[in-house]
């Protein structure tokens, strides 16, 4: 009996534990908000959640999904808000321009230029420029591809200090982002904000999708030798973005000699782009990897 009972009292301590770190996740609440990283619109700004620690700490980016139309930079997943409090890794939250306000490619410009200001400010918030990796899910999962996939937006003769800032990253995980518009063509994909992303009305034949505009807007074609790991975590009963998109994205990484990782969740759907419970895993292994081993 006594075996037993202290078995009982080891298991609620832990269960104790585990809901006061999901507790204190849930009230975290960001060093600064609201800071404008342009003055386009008002949605061009972060939230910036600042590990405590005596040196400086790697950052992830946090770019929301939700259609490239909606959602909220309140949404940083709980792997990462435990990253936060275990003082290891900033977190900064993008919000961007909407569809609404502007089409492609102002979204992906919105997320360069974020990159460009968390480095302008790395010392300022005991970040290292140097191990600042990407992340999001849905629209956000596209747009950490696209961030990561993209050549150097650095403009060395600009006048805005901001803007000569490197938008390179170390490392990006993209949860159920789509990445190739071609399959358009070839797989149903109903949802509006396909098209919306580019100027279309939804329902417009794929047929009829302008060329230059759906090599422009899929991360799939900036693929090059020099890319940083790249990981996606994707559904394989995905109905909102086909599977086939991290497939297709991941075998042309891996044809360029570029690191990557495709980690399909069995009977997962587009929930999946939330990143909760254990789809985390395997990432939250891949920060540690790349960004917080010495």
């Amino acid at each position: 009996m006594k075996s037993l009972l202290s078995s009982f009292r080891v298991r609620m301590f832990a269960l104790v534990l585990v809901v006061a770190a999901a507790s204190c996740c849930r009230a975290q609440q960001p060093t600064y908000s609201n800071v404008a990283y342009d003055d386009d619109h008002a949605s061009q700004c972060v939230d910036v959640y600042l590990a405590k620690s005596d040196k400086p700490t790697p950052a992830m980016i946090y770019i929301h999904g939700g259609g490239w139309r909606a959602g909220s930079k309140n949404s940083v997943p709980g792997w990462l808000r435990t990253f936060v409090a275990e003082g290891k890794l900033s977190v900064v939250a993008v919000e961007y321009r909407f569809t609404d306000v502007a089409v492609h490619p102002a979204q992906v410009n919105d997320c360069l230029r974020a990159v460009q200001f968390v480095r302008h400010n790395a010392a300022k918030w005991n970040i290292d420029p140097k191990r600042i990796g990407v992340t999001g899910g849905s629209a956000g999962g596209h747009l950490s591809a696209y961030v990561a996939l993209h050549d150097d937006a650095a403009n060395a003769k600009s006048d805005d200090p901001v803007a000569r800032e490197s938008s390179c990253v170390a490392c990006a995980i993209s949860f159920a982002g789509p990445t190739d518009w071609t399959l358009l063509k070839s797989i149903n994909h109903g949802h509006p904000a396909y098209r919306q992303l580019i100027g279309y009305e939804p329902g417009t034949p794929a047929n009829e999708l302008k060329a230059s505009l759906i090599e422009d807007v899929s991360p799939i074609s900036f693929v090059s030798s020099d890319d940083p790991p790249i990981m996606q975590v994707h559904g394989d009963k995905d109905d909102i973005v086909p599977l086939a998109h991290a497939e297709n994205l991941h075998e042309k990484l891996k044809s360029a000699g570029v690191k990557t990782e495709l980690v399909v969740i069995p009977g997962g759907n587009h929930g999946v782009s939330g990143a909760g419970g254990p789809v985390a895993t395997r990432p939250t292994q891949f920060v540690q990897q790349l960004l917080l081993s010495p």
